[in-house]
């Protein structure tokens, strides 16, 4: 088993930089593929990034990629979210999840475990 806890989240002007970590604790932490989703009020949830066990491999939904890099450190057990050039409509709850190696990165029903949620907010 896995537990995931974000954090990092705040409130931000647009342009502006954050940086979620998630924190795991379980075994054999290197062994699943790690993923960012994101919520907002009335909305559905939607994939953000993803990486793979190894870090070999990394994806992005179109309307973060080149804003947004993720990473993982597996000896800290610690994957992380570097947000640049925030908008307005990065304003989301947050969340980090973990998937083993079936499924897809992209669809969240696909991940076995998922935290509480950072909330990130980006002002005009």
């Amino acid at each position: 088993q896995v537990q995931l806890v974000e954090s990092g989240g705040g409130l931000v002007q647009a342009g502006g930089s954050l940086r979620l970590s998630c924190a795991a604790s379980g075994r054999t932490f290197s062994s699943y593929g790690l993923g960012w989703f994101r919520q907002a009020p009335g909305k559905e949830r939607e994939f953000v990034s993803a990486i793979s066990w190894s870090g070999g491999s990394t994806h992005y939904a179109d309307s973060v990629k080149g804003r947004f890099t993720i990473s993982r450190d597996n000896a800290k057990n610690t994957v992380y979210l570097q947000m640049n050039s925030l908008k307005p409509e990065d304003t989301a709850v947050y969340y980090c999840a973990a998937k083993d190696l079936l499924g897809s990165y992209y669809r969240g029903s696909d991940y076995g475990y998922w935290g509480q949620g950072t909330q990130v907010t980006v002002s005009s």
